[in-house]
């Protein structure tokens, strides 16, 4: 398949960090429409490779393709308005904002206001902000924390927050949502309720990269994955072939595959 079927094509990434070689020729391509896994011990460069796509890593080589157009992962702020949106394995929310002041914020990489309307703030200005203001509350809603939209992001549940930071990230209208471990830390229940998210997030027509530990979850949500295993591919595929992937089971998964 050409580039032209995937949303993001990645080929030949390498990144050293000075006597380490942390990625070894990895790449990946992602359907659009899909939740694609990246899982792999620890170590494995999971991290790297995610840091590398979204621009918080320059890579030493590497080709990148997002909807179609080459992309260079050179700055965050640049591979947001490129249309990838990520959050962290870290919350890091504003913790003395609102939820609903945390979304407008992350919108604000598509607004059309420069130096001169955020000073004068003319007619056009008040009204993007008012509409930006509706989007926040669409998202919060859509989150399933709506009404929490006037508390203080320190002040929600652990869940709660890791919702936030998914309703801000799509507040950038991405075309691909990179999710770093949105399980970490969460209990069962909340675990069920971010699988339930992201079900609905894909059936809207959004693709989702997502890092994860948590093998059941990875498993049940992803239509196809790359495992990385010391900043290397050592498979890829349906979810099903990669669980019965010996290298994988030797790797990683071990008794968690049978």
């Amino acid at each position: 398949m050409s580039n032209d079927n995937f949303l993001l094509s990645v080929q030949g990434v390498n990144k050293r960090f000075g006597g380490l070689q942390a990625l070894s020729d990895v790449g990946l391509q992602i359907k659009p429409g899909e939740i694609y896994g990246l899982i792999g011990p620890n170590g494995a460069g999971k991290t790297t490779f995610f840091n590398v796509i979204t621009g918080l890593y320059t890579p030493d080589s590497g080709e990148f393709v997002l909807g179609g157009k080459p992309y260079q992962p050179t700055a965050v702020h640049e591979v947001a308005k490129t249309g990838i949106a990520r959050t962290f394995q870290n919350i890091r929310l504003f913790g003395d904002m609102t939820a609903l002041e945390n979304v407008m914020v992350g919108r604000h990489v598509r607004t059309k206001a420069g130096l001169f309307g955020a000073v004068f703030r003319p007619p056009s200005v008040r009204r993007e902000e008012e509409n930006i203001e509706d989007m926040a509350h669409d998202l919060l809603d859509y989150v399933g924390i709506g009404k929490y939209a006037n508390f203080t992001s320190r002040n929600l549940s652990y869940g709660h927050q890791r919702r936030l930071e998914i309703a801000r990230a799509l507040a950038t209208e991405p075309k691909l949502l990179a999710l770093d471990e949105p399980a970490a830390g969460m209990n069962a229940t909340e675990k069920v309720e971010l699988r339930g998210l992201l079900d609905k997030i894909r059936n809207d027509g959004k693709t989702i990269l997502l890092i994860e530990h948590d093998v059941k979850l990875v498993m049940g949500l992803c239509n196809r994955m790359t495992v990385l295993d010391y900043g290397k591919v050592i498979a890829q595929g349906l979810p099903q072939d990669v669980q019965s992937n010996p290298a994988v089971i030797e790797a990683y998964l071990g008794a968690s595959a049978h």
